[in-house]
């Protein structure tokens, strides 16, 4: 049931980044490259779950302006990455550094510090079972 799960979120994520491509008209996101690592269910907190993912921006790449309605918690692993939410510091991140996002966070900033490297992090968010991963906003 766990692998049915992963292949599930991994189209729902893909999905998500494709619909968020065409809204914006970004090829940018649409380049993302999501792997899904591990989804599990929270049994000490009711209706909660843990995702963990791997996300890779190549050179130049960006998000648009979105939330993730959950806890998320980013650790780059290679590369630079430039991130803010809204009322807070722009912050450059480099490999071992870190990154949290609220739940009632909107994502401004998300993009690879870089034009001719890709940048690869690792985010685990915690949320609500079955909530979407990402919600564009306008």
């Amino acid at each position: 049931m766990t692998n049915q799960r992963s292949v599930s979120t991994s189209r729902i994520l893909i999905l998500v980044l494709v619909l968020l491509g065409l809204m914006t008209g970004s090829p940018i996101v649409q380049a993302a490259d999501v792997t899904p690592l591990i989804t599990k269910d929270l049994t000490d907190i009711p209706d909660r779950e843990v995702m963990m993912i791997t996300v890779e921006k190549g050179p130049g790449g960006a998000d648009p302006i979105h939330r993730h309605n959950a806890q998320g918690f980013i650790y780059v692993l290679e590369g630079t990455l430039v991130m803010q939410v809204e009322g807070g510091k722009e912050v450059t991140l480099n490999p071992g550094q870190t990154f949290y996002e609220g739940p009632s966070d909107v994502h401004v900033v998300g993009r690879n510090a870089s034009n001719t490297k890709p940048v690869k992090f690792l985010a685990i968010l915690v949320k609500e079972k079955g909530a979407p991963v990402l919600v564009p906003v306008k």
